[in-house]
């Protein structure tokens, strides 16, 4: 069913289909009217489905429970609209131009994971002067068939200084800056005295100033970051640009330092067992130990020990140190270094579980039997000394046999994987989402540069840990919730409607069938996964499905978890790199009586605000993750310009094709003005650029061969050529003539960001 707007400005009309509606909507035929009408006042829903009285009442309930579960935001005081698309009117903040020298702008509010969609700005009327960089406007906004938008302005508002992150470059009369952010067309001239000292090819951040000065707009460095030169130059420019907090506070760093000796007085004593650290190579803190042994009440089953740093007997609710920590949220990784919550004195001392070292821990002992199931649990804190650190590829080897490790470690070692059978066969059962994305790792040799990037191995021992650490998750959580006690949990909501009946319709073009039914679970998902492997476009399924699910998020309402196929999720197994886990680690030492470093009794009452200012960091991190892996995989490919590579289409804009390259996983855009001459329409329904002369038509998921014409590795932008021949001679430039294209020029012949996930959003 569709339906189409009222022309007069007092309501909408039904589709001459049905001119009323019949009966309480469904939920789903609720959303598919709000969503083609892009807002809706309960009046007029009520209008269009024919409620009266005490539906009436029920209309509003069910409108606040889409509202709690994210599918709508509320618009006003009665209206709502889909969630994630911008309201009708907002504030934008100019950005740059295109190539045809008009304003591009973004939301000047924007807390997604996402990049925000595109905000082509309508030249103003009469005589009033273009708006320049950092303007920002109240604007009104039309939705285009491409996601992007079209803005209308209604008036200016106060500038806001703007800032930049750029490369600085002399000149006669002071410098310019070219801004990193992918994209961008715009230079920015800096006059001699706002230099702040950079010198040529200086990494800097800078302030957008009113004005302009021989046609450019102005800048003034604020502080320089680094030079072009220096090997850490990409995680300078992703920390900058995203904002991450990196210096810490002196009295923090002193706190650190000058931290007290814990008690063991009150402690179980865990040293005399065999517990050992596993992590990756280049691990640099070690937060989380694992032990199993038969359970002795059931000999099919295990007792496990998950355990964990114990950071809150070293930070204590608001001092220093957490101020700090909950500013900063999270950790955030880097290929070449981690920007830490806290200072290394804790994460890489007091609370890294080294071994031969005492140290505190909060220990999770599990019971599981055989068929996986959590049977009884409990937490205690005690002291442990860990037996041995390990790899995953050392675990991995002397599982097999092809590594000796020592007596106590070795023996300790099978009943770890006797245990996580039985946890990976419940899994299993319960139908977890299992999205096969690798994650690709950086090697730099000796001199910092690139050696090559290349897919991590995923092996049995990760899938150890990450099984261990999900049960004592959860054993964290059913224990708050017993206790009635606040508990942050990490929450995972059911994919939105829209997104489930896109990816239908995409499935069908490759043959395959998402299943219907009243509650959508993940192996719904998992059964599309596994028809697809092995075939063509089995990596774009896995990233169409991935972008099918929400985003997970930290919350003190208990939502479940949709990815794991939980009831109940909480994060407890790494307080040295996440602020929840901290929480949650106060919330049982009070709820638990293990000591007086507890949270207090009001503390629960802003894990609302909690739960939102952490999600927010958590998604600051992902993105500066994900555009930093972007700038070294094209600055890995820079040597390589004009070589050849095979690849996926992965995304189809009104501009471009998105490649995902097969060898590395680099993303690259091949512009529009790069494919043969024709005249090409944007069919956004089948994802798809068709030529109107030829009928070549450049469809999500095609194969195809591309040659790599530009590769810059500090904006992470690839420019390809697609390896086609062309049906003709070019009769000028290739454009698109979408099906709701916009009343202006030179619209999205430009380099952009894909709207895309490196990562799994379920955030196990």
């Amino acid at each position: 069913m569709t339906y189409q707007k009222r022309n007069r400005k007092s309501g909408r009309r039904p589709t001459p289909e049905r001119q009323k509606q019949t009966g309480f909507p469904e939920r789903d035929e609720l959303l598919r009217f709000i969503a083609a009408n892009g807002s809706a006042d309960r009046r007029e829903i009520a209008r269009e489905f024919g409620l009266r009285g005490p539906q009436r009442a029920a209309l509003r309930a069910l409108l606040r429970e889409l509202e709690d579960q994210g599918l709508v935001e509320r618009e006003g005081r009665k209206g709502v609209r889909p969630a994630g698309q911008l309201p009708p009117v907002t504030v934008i903040q100019i950005t740059g131009t295109d190539v045809d020298g008009d304003p591009v702008a973004r939301p000047a509010s924007w807390d997604s994971d996402e990049p925000p969609p595109a905000i082509y700005v309508e030249p103003p009327a009469g005589r009033t002067g273009a708006p320049g960089i950092g303007d920002r406007l109240l604007a009104r906004l039309s939705p285009q068939a491409d996601g992007s938008y079209l803005a209308k302005t209604m008036r200016r508002l106060p500038s806001e200084a703007a800032q930049i992150v750029g490369v600085y470059r002399t000149g006669p009369q002071g410098g310019r800056i070219t801004p990193l952010e992918r994209g961008s067309r715009t230079e920015f001239q800096v006059a001699t005295a706002d230099t702040g000292g950079a010198k040529d090819g200086a990494l800097v951040t800078a302030n957008v100033l009113s004005g302009r000065r021989g046609g450019l707009a102005r800048a003034a460095v604020s502080e320089v970051i680094g030079s072009m030169d220096d090997p850490h130059a990409i995680s300078l420019i992703a920390i900058h640009s995203a904002d991450i907090p990196h210096t810490f506070p002196e009295a923090a760093l002193t706190q650190a330092e000058r931290a007290p000796p814990f008690d063991s007085a009150d402690r179980t004593d865990l040293r005399p067992l065999p517990l050992v650290t596993i992590d990756g190579a280049d691990a640099r803190d070690f937060d989380d130990a694992v032990f199993a042994e038969p359970d002795p009440e059931d000999p099919e089953g295990w007792h496990v020990i998950v355990a964990i740093a114990d950071v809150a007997w070293y930070v204590r609710a608001g001092d220093a140190l957490d101020r700090e920590a909950y500013r900063r949220g999270n950790s955030v990784y880097f290929p070449d270094r981690v920007v830490p919550m806290l200072p290394e004195a804790l994460s890489n001392g007091l609370c890294s579980l080294r071994p031969d070292e005492d140290r505190p821990c909060l220990a999770a002992h599990m019971w599981i039997d055989a068929t996986g199931r959590l049977r009884r649990h409990r937490f205690e804190r005690a002291v442990m000394r860990s037996a041995a650190r390990l790899t995953y590829e050392q675990a991995q080897a002397a599982q097999e046999g092809r590594q000796e490790l020592p007596d106590r470690v070795a023996e300790a070692l099978p009943h770890l994987y006797g245990a996580y059978a039985m946890l990976a066969g419940a899994r299993q059962h319960r139908g977890a989402l299992e999205i096969d994305l690798p994650e690709r790792k950086v090697e730099f040799g000796d001199d910092h540069k690139i050696v090559r990037i290349a897919p991590l191995r995923r092996l049995d021992s990760h899938r150890l840990v990450e099984e261990f650490m999900i049960a004592a998750n959860v054993a964290a959580a059913q224990t708050l919730e017993s206790r009635k006690s606040p508990c942050m949990y990490r929450v995972h909501d059911q994919p939105d409607p829209e997104r489930v009946e896109e990816l239908r319709q995409i499935l069908k073009e490759y043959g395959l069938s998402l299943s219907r039914g009243q509650v959508l679970k993940p192996a719904a998902f998992n059964q599309v996964i596994d028809k697809a492997r092995g075939q063509p476009g089995e990596r774009l399924i896995n990233q169409l499905v991935l972008r099918t699910q929400s985003q997970a998020a930290y919350s003190p309402e208990n939502l479940g978890h949709f990815g794991l196929a939980l009831r109940r999720y909480a994060h407890f197994t790494s307080p040295i790199r996440r602020y929840s886990d901290l929480l949650v680690h106060r919330s049982l030492i009070a709820a638990l009586g293990l000591g007086q470093d507890g949270l207090a009794d009001d503390a629960g009452a802003g894990f609302a605000e909690v739960g939102q200012h952490i999600s927010a960091t958590e998604r600051r991190a992902t993105v500066a993750e994900r555009n930093a892996m972007d700038r070294y995989l094209a600055s890995y490919l820079a040597d390589q310009v004009g070589a050849t590579f095979a690849g996926h289409i992965t995304g189809v804009a009104r501009f471009g094709l998105f490649v995902t390259l097969g060898e590395t996983g680099a993303d690259g855009l091949v512009p529009i003005s790069r494919l043969p001459g024709d005249f090409y329409n944007h069919d956004h329904s089948r994802h798809a650029l068709i030529g109107e002369r030829s009928g070549r038509t450049f469809r999500l998921g095609d194969p195809v061969e591309v040659r790599l014409s530009e590769a810059d590795g500090l904006s992470g932008s690839l420019v390809l050529d697609l390896m086609v021949e062309s049906d003709g001679p070019r009769s000028g430039r290739p454009h698109t003539r979408t099906q709701t294209k916009p009343k202006r020029r030179g619209l999205g012949h430009r380099s952009g960001s894909k709207n895309r996930h490196n990562r799994s959003v379920t955030g196990h």
